[in-house]
């Protein structure tokens, strides 16, 4: 058994500074001194995909991070290992409890099945591992066996912790509730004619300023962003559904001097409706969370989804966002962006159904795409 101090203060000046991820009472010590620590941060996550995100947007902005799960949770954070961080080749340090351990201690029914895979999991996703260090003497080799793989493959890295890995660590500092911002005020017409998604989506490229970091959800709206204008500020997320704002908080909170703005769509939002929780209790000042609507899954074959019966923005600002608006058009959008704020803003544009003929897709690789796009976090000001 070490203690969590020993482990997290190594891995700070490792260069870690971010933890991410969803409470299990293997991790409880560990995830405990990471709060109470001043020069850290630790993001609660409302699901293991979640923090993965949030972790691999931090990552790709330039900012190591930990994302730490209950293995029963290993099944969420699948898509966005498989997805996000093997397709873009983003490194982040995954520690992964083992609930219902073989041969271990007795645990809840529930955990059997996922104690028996847990590894076998981690093989299947050609993500490398070991277990999490129980003496002080294995923690630096850990660490460093994980970064060599990062830096070199540019993937993720996996520790597997054993119960009583880590000793007792009393929590000391509470988190502070926010307060809900009041409800918005009655009801919002749409306008009959909606603009298209290449109009709002051309706006958004009129209005950004040149240090912004856009970032589209998968399907069409990256595609078309593309179409629109390739940039390097711009990342096309593939797979990862539900994960582009996840990620981009995770931008935002690596660089908090630039504006990141965040394409969503309501198909994608929903599958996370969560994420909304927790951007609305971290409330980054520099995030803008476009939410583009049509009320359809269009990129599967325009299968409805439930959003016509939501109120979207009602929900973003029961989440917490402290800024919600709602853009009827092009130009709507393009004042929204254009204006100057400082705080984390949501905006919901309805938007028509269809897709241009013949719209293309990315002649850049994934890779490609993320490598410039770390490049740009880096270089612009």
């Amino acid at each position: 058994m070490i203690g969590p101090k020993s482990f997290v203060e190594a891995a700070k000046q490792a260069g870690f500074k971010l933890y991410t991820g969803v409470p299990c009472s293997y991790l409880k010590p560990f995830i405990n001194y990471v709060i109470d620590s001043d020069d850290l941060a630790y993001v609660g996550a409302a699901n293991e995909g979640d923090a993965v995100a949030i972790a691999s947007g931090a990552e790709i902005a330039g900012k190591h991070a930990v994302v730490m799960f209950q293995n029963s949770g290993f099944g969420n954070a699948v898509n966005p290992i498989t997805s996000l961080n093997a397709i873009f080749k983003i490194p982040v340090l995954v520690i992964a409890t083992l609930r219902g351990e073989p041969g271990g201690p007795h645990d809840e029914p529930q955990h059997e099945l996922m104690g028996e895979i847990t590894t076998g999991l981690f093989d299947l996703m050609k993500v490398p591992w070991e277990y999490f260090p129980t003496e002080e003497g294995q923690i630096a080799g850990c660490l460093e066996r994980a970064l060599a793989h990062m830096t070199r493959e540019k993937t993720p890295y996996g520790l597997v912790m054993k119960k009583d890995s880590v000793s007792e660590h009393k929590l000391q500092r509470k988190a502070a509730a926010r307060e809900v911002p009041a409800p918005l005020p009655g009801t919002y017409a749409w306008p009959k004619d909606l603009p298209s998604r290449n109009e709002v989506l051309r706006a958004v490229q009129a209005s950004a300023r040149p240090t912004d970091a856009i970032v589209a959800t998968t399907g069409f709206t990256g595609r078309e962003l593309y179409a629109c204008d390739d940039r390097a500020s711009q990342l096309y997320m593939v797979g990862s559904m539900g994960c582009a704002s996840t990620f981009g908080l995770g931008v935002a909170w690596a660089k908090p001097d630039r504006r990141v703005i965040v394409l969503d769509g309501d198909g994608a939002a929903l599958m996370r409706l969560g994420a909304l929780a927790t951007l609305g209790y971290e409330r980054p000042t520099n995030l803008v969370h476009v939410l583009l609507d049509n009320e359809v899954h269009e990129s599967t074959g325009a299968q409805s989804t439930v959003s016509h019966s939501v109120d979207l923005a009602q929900v973003a600002r029961a989440c917490g966002y402290p800024r919600v608006v709602r853009a009827g058009s092009p130009a709507d959008l393009e004042a929204i962006l254009r204006a100057d704020t400082n705080e984390l803003t949501f905006v919901h544009a309805k938007i028509k159904k269809g897709v241009p003929a013949d719209l293309p897709r990315p002649k850049v690789t994934p890779v490609e795409v993320a490598n410039r796009f770390r490049k740009f976090l880096e270089a612009a000001r």
